[in-house]
């Protein structure tokens, strides 16, 4: 019988809705409180979810919780991850968990001493459009894949976001805030990397808030590169370019596109679950793929509306709570998430300095999830 452990939720931001609507469909997660350092944000997340609302101190202190969602903003990550810890919980970050590859390294030590697991999101790769291009790759259809593109481009945070600043100072910038997802899968996809390199630049100094809200007309101060633009070279010998930037009007790049010797695959945006698959022949001839039929692949959210999608956040969390009792690796565990974090910071590094950045850490693949995986973790 599956064991259920009690979730304590710290950050009732925006994002703690989203676990708190999709916890309820995983057979091992039960949310028993969230916590804010506002305690109106917590006290309005209790009333509209009927969970309790606790300070962040009650909440480590609290014997029905085994495991902290932590959705604090990403400059406090490692404080919030690292109290979890030192109060014998579990640990599950939004991304990205640290910044810096000495956070995610003493947080690995702290967890070990104490036997504890840590994970963190993005777990959108676990997805049925995102599996399934996975097994198209394991199966050797496209045969070995050599290279590839990885494309996240807009025109920024401020014309949609009511309180944009955090997303323009060192710590965010659209490698450390969007690459995430985009990293986590190629990772997922074609294994760990081995060196990088990298150019940056920003298109301004200053930026003007547009969206619609209190800072609406205010004007923000830039303190980190908004376009990045580096190549990957994976230990598999693929070679991967990434453009991330928030200074591009609009551009007709695919998300991702991976090129093997015997075709191409063209991957759905990694910041969501599911989204359509195409793969070529060797004579470059396009071909939808029938979705399979994958829990996390079916339609979820916005049922109402054109273009409903698959949603189904904290899939990470159950999957790394389930882990603990069947010995296996965590698909969005400490050690993926860890490399990842190496890959966005040495993409930064190597833009400042001009310098190839050989990567400090790697990790296994995380392992595949099919139909019949994803469906052990739901609730019948």
């Amino acid at each position: 019988m599956t064991k259920t452990y009690g979730v304590g939720i710290v950050g009732a931001g925006n994002i703690s809705a989203a676990y708190l609507k999709l916890a309820p469909l995983f057979k091992s997660l039960e949310v028993r409180a969230v916590a804010d350092i506002v305690p109106e944000a917590a006290k309005k997340r209790s009333e509209e979810f009927g969970v309790a609302a606790q300070t962040p101190d009650e909440l480590l202190k609290n014997s029905e919780v085994d495991v902290i969602v932590n959705l604090t903003i990403p400059a406090t990550h490692y404080k919030v991850s690292m109290d979890a810890i030192s109060a014998g919980k579990h640990v599950y970050s939004e991304k990205p968990f640290v910044l810096t590859l000495e956070e995610g390294l003493a947080l690995r030590k702290a967890a070990h001493e104490r036997n504890l697991a840590v994970g963190s999101a993005p777990d959108t790769f676990l997805g049925g459009a995102h599996q399934q291009a996975r097994e198209i790759i394991d199966s050797g259809k496209l045969g070995r894949i050599t290279s590839g593109t990885t494309h996240v481009m807009s025109r920024g945070m401020e014309h949609w976001h009511p309180n944009p600043d955090f997303f323009f100072q060192i710590g965010a910038g659209p490698i450390l805030d969007i690459g995430p997802y985009y990293v986590t899968d190629l990772i997922h996809l074609i294994g760990p990397v081995r060196r990088v390199t990298a150019f940056a630049n920003m298109a301004r100094t200053e930026r003007e808030v547009t969206a619609a809200g209190p800072y609406q007309g205010t004007r923000i101060k830039v303190g980190t590169p908004t376009t990045v633009h580096g190549i990957l070279e994976f230990h598999s010998g693929a070679i991967v370019t990434i453009g991330a930037s928030w200074d591009v009007a609009s551009h007709g790049h695919h998300n991702i596109e991976l090129y093997g010797t015997e075709g191409t695959v063209y991957v759905p945006d990694p910041n969501f679950f599911g989204g359509d698959l195409v793969i070529t022949d060797p004579a470059g001839e396009k071909q939808p793929v029938e979705p399979w039929n994958h829990p996390f692949g079916i339609f979820n959210q916005d049922l109402d509306k054109p273009n409903p999608r698959a949603n189904y956040r904290t899939a990470g969390l159950a999957d790394m709570m389930a882990s603990l009792e069947n010995g296996r690796p965590a698909r969005c565990g400490l050690d993926v998430a860890l490399h990842a974090v190496d890959i966005m910071t040495s993409l930064l590094k190597a833009a400042e300095s001009g310098e190839v950045q050989t990567l400090q850490t790697t990790c296994e693949r995380p392992l595949a999830l099919g139909p019949d995986d994803a469906k052990a973790l739901l609730k019948a």
